[in-house]
């Protein structure tokens, strides 16, 4: 029983899509006498000439022909069977709001070999949590919230800033309004998610922005799990519900911009320190930060000695 090697018919495919020695080699990356020397030796082991060779032209036999078929097969099946082997297991990436959608897309652009796996976490704290027990392995959120257990066992990137808003109920009184002033708002309770550890970084935040305006934060709540459930809970509680400008999709509610000024939160994409992945370099490389504040806009001072400071951030690196 005949055992060719894949670089046999490697070689003879390539001569016979180019019918030209000299591209055929060029296309292989080796030496024209190395191929020559490679066809010679597939025609010895099958004992049939595959090639007609002239001074002008290179021409199929007919063995040839049938052996074309047949090889793009085999070589198929090889190399599928080889990346099936050797490619990276797939990345499982927690996207937690739109802002992180283009990063992902030109992620599997720049790697299409890599498998991204996406889901909605609804968390940094609980992102990580899920990192360090091996369930996940990307995130985006506000690294400056996280305890400092957590911080020590990740490294993160700013790519972003976020401006904050109010989830409230379509008949709620500030929701007449197309933007929210922090001084009106003061006139209201804002819930800060404290019931729910898994956003813990964002009642950090809450707690922060209160802090600084003089707004009243709400007792805590059980939080809610899912669109709909936010909106019977808005409607129950009556209270804003601290957020992000781009949250949507909650019945009967609407989301209306804080300003005066423009509260903000740093958002970085965060991994393990020790994760070696190629679609973490894809996604390192495309998540070029955009961190152009709006004019008179306000930041926590935790989240600005981020942009000054080292903290864990992670350098960049390009994608084998």
């Amino acid at each position: 029983m005949l055992d060719l090697h894949p670089r046999l018919l490697r070689a003879f495919v390539a001569v016979a899509d180019e019918l030209h020695f000299g591209r055929a080699a060029a296309r292989l990356f080796i030496a024209q006498q190395a191929l020559s020397r490679d066809i010679r030796r597939l025609e010895e082991q099958l004992g049939v000439a595959l090639l007609v060779r002239s001074t002008r032209r290179v021409s199929l036999t007919p063995a040839g022909a049938r052996l074309l078929d047949g090889a793009r097969g085999l070589l198929a099946a090889h190399d599928e069977l080889v990346s099936s082997l050797t490619a990276p297991p797939p990345l499982l990436v927690d996207v937690n709001g739109p802002g992180e959608h283009p990063i992902l897309a030109r992620a599997r652009e720049l790697a299409p070999r890599t498998e991204f796996l996406a889901r909605y976490h609804n968390g940094l704290a609980s992102a990580v949590t899920a990192m360090v027990a091996g369930r996940l392995d990307v995130s985006f959120g506000r690294f400056a919230g996280l305890t400092h257990e957590l911080r020590a066992r990740v490294s993160h990137r700013p790519v972003r800033f976020h401006p904050l808003a109010v989830l409230i109920a379509d008949d709620h009184p500030l929701a007449a309004l197309p933007e929210i002033p922090l001084s009106v708002l003061a006139s209201h309770e804002l819930d800060v998610l404290e019931g729910n550890p898994a956003t813990s970084e964002w009642t950090e935040l809450g707690r922060r922005l209160a802090a600084a305006f003089g707004l009243r934060l709400s007792r805590p709540h059980v939080p809610a799990i899912g669109p709909d459930e936010m909106g019977l809970y808005l409607r129950r509680h009556r209270e804003a519900v601290l957020a992000g400008v781009d949250l949507d999709g909650v019945p009967g509610a609407v989301t209306r911009p804080l300003v005066d000024p423009v509260p903000l939160a740093l958002i970085s994409l965060v991994h393990l320190k020790e994760l070696r992945h190629p679609g973490l370099d894809a996604l390192l490389a495309v998540a070029t930060p955009d961190l152009r504040r709006p004019p008179g806009s306000w930041l926590p001072a935790e989240d600005e000695e981020l942009l000054s400071g080292d903290s864990g951030r992670a350098p960049g690196r390009t994608p084998a």
